[in-house]
């Protein structure tokens, strides 16, 4: 029987991966109770889930993680990384890139579309 002593098991890659995971999801949703809100609505998963991977206590598996890389590009590029896909992961990232910078000369074109009426 193990002493109750308050001590860990000692963190190995699992530990690694849920503190990146979780780094992952905070660095675009935040530390607020709406990110495990919307980590809940993202996955369906419960609210404890949604908690424990935002803290890095746990990190999320099978189906909750591929639902996680549909919605967050920050997640997507993570895995790619802790898997030793860097190369894969530039090519996302410049996709996203590419993304925002035409969202961002629509939003231009519609703002001076409006002033020239």
């Amino acid at each position: 029987m193990f002493p109750k002593t308050g001590n860990k098991f000692p963190a190995g890659p699992e530990q690694d991966y849920a503190v990146a995971i979780s780094a992952a999801l905070r660095s675009e949703l935040g530390d607020s109770h709406r990110a495990a809100k919307t980590v809940m609505r993202w996955t369906d998963a419960s609210e404890r889930s949604a908690k424990n991977w935002l803290t890095g206590r746990r990190g999320p598996s099978g189906w909750h993680l591929i639902l996680l890389i549909r919605r967050s590009d920050a997640v997507a590029l993570t895995v790619l990384n802790l898997a030793g896909r860097d190369a894969a992961g530039a090519g996302l990232a410049l996709q996203t890139l590419r993304d925002a910078h035409l969202e961002a000369a629509r939003a231009i074109d519609e703002t001076l579309g409006s002033r020239n009426r």
